[in-house]
């Protein structure tokens, strides 16, 4: 792994830049990015299925799977550790997600499985793993607070969080556009592998 190097991405991503990532690169993120859990997730189709429009564009957008601990300043919100939560519970609504607001890029930890897998590839869409135990590094690379959605509704980690982000990473392509997954390779070890990988990977590119 040592030299490998790091791609600096700028949001949104249009799906040849996309297509261009490979699982295994070590990618940056600039520009904006959207965290989504749980409660904002079922948020959005429930306003989806009811006729109405989401208050914020997901197109070609990064979302992240995230719970900030957040401070209220005198200047507005500041983010004080941001770290990824674990995808898997979301597989039920990011394929859909994925397709419908042709998502770009998915970051969190541990994985999704095969439709999530499968929709990034007919979509054009990676997921990118970051590493559990770093939020604080992951805080560093946010610049600002644009906004925030469904604050009073979900409470501020379950809120929709604009991000303003500069050298936000290193994140590792875990699941790329053309089908190849980190996580299903060797199935068995590779969780443990590609956690290593990740550290190591950010040992290299700081």
């Amino acid at each position: 792994m040592a030299g490998r190097k790091l791609i600096k991405l700028k949001t949104p991503l249009g799906r040849e830049t996309v297509s261009g990532l490979m699982a295994g690169d070590v990618v940056s993120l600039d520009g904006e990015i959207f965290t989504l859990r749980d409660k904002a997730h079922k948020r959005v189709f429930d306003l989806l299925k009811s006729g109405k429009e989401i208050p914020f564009d997901l197109r070609e957008q990064a979302i992240f799977h995230a719970g900030p601990i957040m401070r209220k300043t005198k200047q507005g919100w500041k983010v004080v550790v941001i770290g990824p939560t674990t995808s898997a519970r979301l597989e039920s609504f990011e394929p859909e997600l994925i397709k419908r607001f042709k998502i770009r890029a998915v970051i969190g930890k541990g994985g999704m499985g095969k439709e999530t897998a499968d929709a990034m590839r007919e979509t054009g869409c990676v997921y990118l793993a970051a590493v559990g135990g770093a939020a604080a590094l992951l805080s560093q690379g946010i610049k600002k607070v644009a906004g925030v959605f469904w604050l009073n509704e979900n409470g501020e980690a379950e809120a929709v969080w604009q991000l303003q982000v500069k050298d936000f990473g290193p994140l590792i392509v875990a699941i790329d556009a053309h089908g190849k997954n980190l996580f299903t390779e060797n199935e068995n070890s590779v969780k443990g592998k590609e956690q290593k990988q990740i550290v190591m990977l950010t040992r290299i590119c700081l």
